[in-house]
């Protein structure tokens, strides 16, 4: 089983919603095949807390507007660490750049197949964990992670 069409167009919508908001790595798994409660998940971070909230809501108002779909469940709104948006057929995970790299949620979905993004999303990749460890003191003086 793989994920529906229309997973693929709420994720891709809201790839790109993230993408627009400065989101990092922006990143989707066809999760069908190992869970029956979702289609597919999205995982984007940014490295503050406000960031956080503005992508999450580009995301709610871009489906909403676009797509006519609304959340079932939107979690993690207070602290704006870690916010899930539930749409059924997708799941958006929104995280500090510090809880991403913490959490590493890609590494449980990794034998998932990735679904593609759009480019400005795809583009994305590899900024919350090299913000965390600049915010950490690793990031050497070229600002190159060794």
């Amino acid at each position: 089983m793989t994920a529906t069409d229309r997973s693929i167009e709420l994720i891709q919508a809201a790839a790109q919603a993230a993408a627009d908001k400065l989101a990092h790595d922006v990143i989707a798994y066809d999760v069908s095949d190992v869970l029956s409660i979702t289609d597919a998940f999205l995982l984007a971070s940014a490295p503050n807390d406000r960031q956080v909230k503005s992508i999450v809501d580009e995301i709610e108002e871009r489906l909403l507007k676009e797509l006519g779909a609304k959340p079932v469940r939107r979690e993690g709104d207070r602290d704006a660490r870690w916010v899930l948006l539930d749409y059924v057929d997708i799941v958006v995970h929104v995280q500090h750049s510090e809880e991403r790299v913490f959490y590493a949620l890609e590494r449980l979905w990794k034998d998932c197949p990735e679904i593609e993004l759009p480019a400005d999303a795809a583009a994305t990749r590899g900024k919350a964990e090299e913000h965390a460890r600049a915010q950490a003191g690793e990031a050497d003086l070229d600002g190159d992670l060794s």
